[in-house]
C-alpha cells in the first residue's frame, strides 16, 4: 500500500473511499519522526494505506480535524472518521488499534 503526503487538493479523495490512516506532523516534531517508519512499514506491508498532513504546511486540514498536539492519527472509513489515536504508539499498539476501529 502506499505512504501520500496530503493536502487541500488531495485530502478528501484519499480519505473518501476504504480505510486509511491520516498522521498529522510536523517535520520538528519528535515523536513524529519515531512514528513515521513504523507508518511506512505498516504500508509497505499493506496493512493500511497511509496519508501524511504536515500541519505547518496545511494548517486548515488542521484545524478541521481540531488536531492541537501531534503525532495526531485519524483512522477513516468511507470518508467518516472512526477513531483517533495522539502521541506515539509502538507497531503492536498500532496494530491492535486498526484492526479494533477496522
Amino acid at each position: 500500500m502506499q505512504v501520500l503526503e496530503l493536502n487541500e487538493s488531495n485530502f478528501k479523495e484519499f480519505t473518501s473511499s476504504g480505510v486509511v490512516v491520516v498522521d498529522f506532523y510536523a517535520n520538528w516534531c519528535g515523536p513524529c519522526k519515531m512514528l513515521s517508519p513504523i507508518l511506512h512499514e505498516l504500508a509497505e506491508e499493506g496493512v493500511i494505506n497511509v496519508g501524511k498532513v504536515n500541519v505547518d504546511e496545511n494548517e486548515a486540514i488542521a484545524m478541521a480535524f481540531n488536531v492541537s498536539s501531534i503525532p495526531y492519527l485519524v483512522l477513516f472509513k468511507d470518508g467518516k472518521v472512526v477513531s483517533t489515536s495522539l502521541g506515539f504508539k509502538p507497531k503492536n499498539m498500532l496494530l491492535k488499534w486498526i484492526n479494533e476501529a477496522n
